[in-house]
């Protein structure tokens, strides 16, 4: 099931994207509408990753292509705020909360210019938001997980942009910075932005999306989450691996806890 929607916010059409010539994404083919919430979904393996590095123009595409706000990526680049998954970045890099939050300014400054006190100013606001302003002088490294994962947020905050794409941004954090979190991502999408997810937890995907993207290698599924997240789709995604998933999360329901995949 693909829905497609009248003035897309995000097109891609028949992507692409191939690791020594084995294809990680074959001929994927959606579009997401202004200011979803929207969940990237499938299983390990399945290109989710890949395929919001390959909108942003972080990786070569085999064939196809994509436009965001009707444009090429490099026409709009301000407008769109990217935060990788925390595993991939070097928290032994020298810099300060305050020094990363910062970072969020210079897409709208360049690299090279000045920062302003206007841009202290945004970032102070975006690390409050996320509730590290406390932390501003603090290393990067010396930061828990969660901590971590929150001053990235700030960053993409600071940026002010109108589409966020966020690698796994629940990942490795405790249950109360995932609450702050989404709690965050829905304030967004109230203030008219769209921002994608790579996420892995099928129990809260209802719960926190309004639109679910269900990706194994290609599409298999694209639209609103009541038409999306359906059995039928997600034995499509997941095949054998379903029926585990789903005893998985019956045993931890029964004791309280919840589960990713």
């Amino acid at each position: 099931m693909i829905q497609h929607v009248d003035n897309p916010i995000i097109e891609v059409h028949d992507l692409t994207v191939s690791y020594d010539k084995k294809p990680v994404l074959w001929n994927v083919d959606f579009t997401i509408p202004a200011g979803a919430l929207v969940g990237i979904i499938g299983p390990n393996g399945a290109g989710k990753s890949t395929l919001i590095k390959a909108i942003m123009g972080l990786l070569p595409l085999s064939s196809g292509y994509t436009k965001l706000f009707g444009e090429d990526l490099n026409d709009v680049r301000k407008r769109v705020s990217y935060v990788p998954q925390r595993e991939s970045v070097d928290w032994d890099f020298p810099a300060s909360v305050m020094d990363i939050a910062l970072m969020g300014r210079y897409g709208q400054r360049g690299l090279f210019n000045r920062i302003t006190a206007e841009d202290r100013s945004i970032a102070r606001q975006a690390l409050e938001q996320v509730h590290m302003l406390e932390f501003a002088n603090r290393q990067i490294g010396q930061l828990s997980g969660g901590q971590q994962q929150r001053v990235f947020l700030a960053r993409a905050l600071a940026q002010q942009a109108d589409l966020y794409f966020m690698d796994e941004p629940f990942a490795g954090v405790d249950a109360a910075t995932e609450s702050a979190i989404i709690e965050l991502l829905k304030e967004l999408k109230a203030q008219g932005k769209t921002i994608l997810v790579v996420h892995h937890d099928l129990q809260s995907a209802e719960e926190y999306f309004d639109w679910i993207v269900l990706l194994n290698t290609r599409l298999v599924a694209s639209g609103p989450v009541k038409e999306v997240l359906t059995p039928t789709l997600l034995q499509e995604t997941y095949g054998g691996k379903l029926s585990l998933l789903a005893q998985v999360g019956d045993i931890a329901s029964s004791k309280g806890v919840g589960t990713r995949e």
